[in-house]
Parts: structure tokens; C-alpha cells; sequence
């Protein structure tokens, strides 16, 4: 068997037990499990009303201090990996994640750190509304650790340049 067969039978496999499972979830309760036992005389339950859904409360408002902070850090960070990719491309180095059409434009660069805190802003006011208020702040905080690891390493590179 090859490995792209066996991987192609795992995936199947796995997919058949995660249907199964999901279709047996949406059985309805058998009698016993409800605690209804048999009655003489079958009377459907009524229905509950659901109340239209409203968007949940914010516990906080999203522009608040620890935002505009995070989101600040975001923005200096993303300055900083943009100042750190230059500075290791002037001593000899090339960029490998990403393409050199990007990096070696000034402005396309400087778009694509924009774009990123942006992004970055984006998704956490996405949280937010969906009331997911401690990922919200993550992402800026994750954004900010890896971006200043990233700045950490571009600065720690050797030079590649030759001595005179």
C-alpha cells in the first residue's frame, strides 16, 4: 500500500467515525433518558420559544486603553520588523519568507506591515463582537511576541559581507 493510499483510507476512516458521531448526537432521547416512561396517552411536548438572538454585551468597549495599546505595540513592532528585514538585507542577507519582488519595493514592504497590523486589528475586533474578549487581547499580544522574535533575530544575523 502506498502512502498516499494509506493516508487517503485514514482521512476516510476518519471522516466516516466524525459523521457517525454527529448523526448520532441528533437522535432524539429515548423515553428512558427523558424520564417519561411509557403514557397512555402520547401528548407532544410544547415547543420552547427561543428569544431572537441579540448580540451579546461587551464587557468592554473595544477602542479602550489596553487596546490602543496592544495595538500600538502591534504598529511599533511591525515598524521595527520592517527596519530590522532592511537592515539585514543592506549587510548581505536575503529574505526567504517573503518574495523578493515584495521586499526590495520600499512602499510595497512598508504596504505589507501596514496590511499586517491591520489584519491584526481586524481580527480582534472580530472577537470582540462575538464576545471572545481574552482572544481578542491575545491576538495582539501573540502578534507582538513573534513579531519581536522575528526583530530579535534579523538584528542577531551575521553580515555576510567580505572584509576587505
Amino acid at each position: 500500500m502506498s502512502p498516499s493510499s494509506s493516508l487517503v483510507l485514514t482521512l476516510l476512516l476518519a471522516s466516516y467515525f466524525l459523521i457517525a458521531q454527529s448523526v448520532a448526537a441528533q437522535q432524539p432521547a429515548s423515553k428512558e433518558e427523558t424520564g417519561q416512561g411509557s403514557t397512555k396517552a402520547s401528548v407532544p411536548a410544547p415547543k420552547a420559544q427561543t428569544p431572537p438572538q441579540t448580540p451579546l454585551p461587551s464587557s468592554h468597549a473595544f477602542w479602550d486603553r489596553t487596546n490602543i495599546l496592544l495595538f500600538s505595540g502591534v504598529g511599533v513592532f511591525r515598524g521595527l520588523d520592517y527596519a530590522s528585514t532592511r537592515n539585514f538585507q543592506a549587510r548581505g542577507r536575503e529574505e526567504v519568507l517573503i518574495p523578493d519582488d515584495v521586499v526590495n519595493n520600499s512602499a510595497g514592504f512598508a504596504a505589507l506591515e501596514a496590511a499586517g497590523t491591520a489584519t491584526s486589528v481586524g481580527l480582534s475586533y472580530w472577537m470582540h463582537r462575538i464576545g471572545h474578549h481574552k482572544i481578542e487581547r491575545w491576538i495582539s499580544i501573540v502578534h507582538i511576541g513573534v513579531t519581536g522574535l522575528g526583530v530579535a533575530r534579523n538584528y542577531s544575523l551575521k553580515s555576510k559581507h567580505v572584509a576587505p
